[in-house]
């Protein structure tokens, strides 16, 4: 995730805010700013219909795999992502959010085509159990041996998945399958080429499909968290570009300073 709360993306607080307070300010208002005031007001009503939702999703995703140099890696990074509740155990794998357990689901068949392989499982998300186990534990209930899985639990947001996996000892190789969602990918593929990996992009999930139906111009709940999580994900890769360049400045200071000394 991005330390930009998800919660704070949704267009539908957003709609609701602008409607009260252009119904508050109509009749103090010049002729233009009502019109900019009408023309926001639809723009954050459509993002909350699945059809607007989906077509901002579509542009938040990786739609096209680039194509994987050989040889392959032969390691698998699944990224977390989050629960639907508290854990009861190690082992409680409904706890897991849908996102998270596709991204478990991926890896594992990835692993699968891929002989020695290891599986990373990265996330610190939780309390007392932190996401990463249970995601270990059911790649082993799906029949991944122990000794080919390593844990990350530290890490809470893309960004220091990244860099907990680059501190990794033994080292995580830097040629590596980044395995998330379709929408995530961008910036998570951003964020682990900033911390030195190359990876190589295995989405867990299909881009959200354009479809129009009577319902897909109606308002929805669901509609407008897929809106949300697509401003997330959008407003997130401009932090992560400012935090890759801020991480290469620092870096190369850095550099130049130990270069100095010797």
């Amino acid at each position: 995730m991005s330390t930009f709360p998800l919660y704070a993306t949704s267009p539908l607080p957003y709609a609701l805010a602008l409607l009260v307070a252009l119904a508050a300010a109509w009749r103090w208002l010049p002729g233009w700013l009502r019109g900019v005031g009408i023309a926001a007001e639809i723009l954050l009503v459509v993002l909350t219909t699945p059809l607007g939702a989906n077509a901002l999703a579509r542009m938040a995703s990786l739609r096209t795999i680039p194509a994987c140099a050989a040889p392959q890696p032969t390691t698998v990074v699944v990224l977390g992502g989050g629960f639907e509740y508290a854990p009861r155990s190690s082992e409680d794998f409904g706890a897991l959010h849908l996102a998270t357990l596709e991204r478990v689901f991926a890896g594992v068949a990835l692993w699968r085509r891929l002989p020695d392989a290891h599986l990373v499982f990265a996330g610190g998300a939780g309390w007392t159990i932190r996401e990463s186990l249970p995601m270990a534990n059911l790649a082993i209930a799906l029949g991944v041996p122990a000794d080919a899985i390593r844990i990350e639990d530290r890490s809470r947001t893309t960004w220091q998945n990244a860099r907990n996996v680059a501190a990794l000892s033994p080292r995580v190789p830097r040629r590596i399958w980044l395995v998330t969602s379709a929408m995530h990918l961008p910036r998570a593929l951003g964020a682990f080429r900033a911390w030195g990996f190359e990876p190589c992009a295995w989405p867990s999930n299909r881009p959200h499909r354009l479809q129009v139906w009577p319902g897909a111009f109606i308002p929805q709940g669901g509609a407008a968290a897929t809106a949300g999580a697509a401003f997330h994900e959008l407003i997130g890769r401009v932090e992560y570009a400012v935090l890759a360049w801020w991480h290469r400045h620092h870096a190369a200071a850095a550099h130049s300073t130990d270069s100095l000394r010797q």
